[in-house]
């Protein structure tokens, strides 16, 4: 091996080596009484009352085709659907989910298969024309799902790249977050005229892959911060 490709090898080794485990968990911060957090986990794996994932409308194996989609050991929606028998690709090749846009679909997984109680889809569109900026719709979507659910907190996973779509991880994680508190203070006006049930979240948990843990947290933070200014 030359000398450049000696090195490049032992760059991306410690790259890889580096990278944070499972289960490692950063907080990005707290706006409006509710802990934002950014998680290494897959959609299948995280203990939660309630795990959102995301979808676009259906291409014939998509999450399954890599590339673009990730890996299959990276994949987390992979995951999902496996763990629960294909019945991800069975509503969305029988068009029971359709992925449109902000729609929404409520599983209650069978036991043994997810660790989340319950899984709420929604939906992304279509693919070719999608921007990231809808991420902030769908983050305020999952609020107000959450919220009328009574949960007390919830986990995220945008599922974008799962999807071989690639987005710009910082952007989108401040999009969900910018979402979710807007949904949050709407309901809390709402309490404040005597409009609305008490407001139970206190803890959101956005999912990233090992490589996007740090640029999770920056958009998350970023918009935090903004809030708390």
């Amino acid at each position: 091996m030359h000398l450049l490709g000696l090195v490049m090898f032992l760059a991306a080794a410690t790259e890889t080596a580096t990278l944070p485990s499972v289960g490692t968990t950063e907080t990005a911060g707290i706006s409006n009484g509710v802990t934002f957090e950014v998680t290494v986990q897959g959609p299948a794996g995280e203990e939660t009352p309630l795990q959102i994932a995301c979808l676009f409308e259906y291409l014939e194996g998509d999450i399954y085709t890599s590339p673009p989609a990730l890996s299959k050991e990276l994949n987390g929606m992979v995951h999902v659907d496996e763990a629960l028998s294909g019945l991800i690709t069975d509503i969305r090749k029988s068009k029971k989910f359709e992925g449109k846009a902000l729609e929404t679909l409520l599983i209650v997984p069978p036991a043994n298969t997810l660790k989340a109680q319950k899984l709420l889809l929604i939906g992304l569109g279509d693919r070719t024309t999608f921007q990231p900026e809808t991420m902030r719709l769908v983050g305020l979507v999952g609020m107000r799902e959450a919220l009328r659910l009574g949960v007390d907190s919830y986990a995220h996973a945008s599922d974008l790249k799962d999807a071989g779509y690639s987005s710009p991880t910082a952007d989108v994680a401040g999009y969900v977050v910018q979402g979710a508190l807007e949904a949050y203070q709407t309901q809390s006006y709402l309490l404040s005229k005597n409009a609305s049930d008490p407001l139970t979240v206190k803890k959101v948990t956005l999912l990233a892959g090992p490589a996007y843990l740090s640029d999770s947290v920056e958009g998350a933070k970023k918009i935090i911060e903004g809030e708390t200014k």
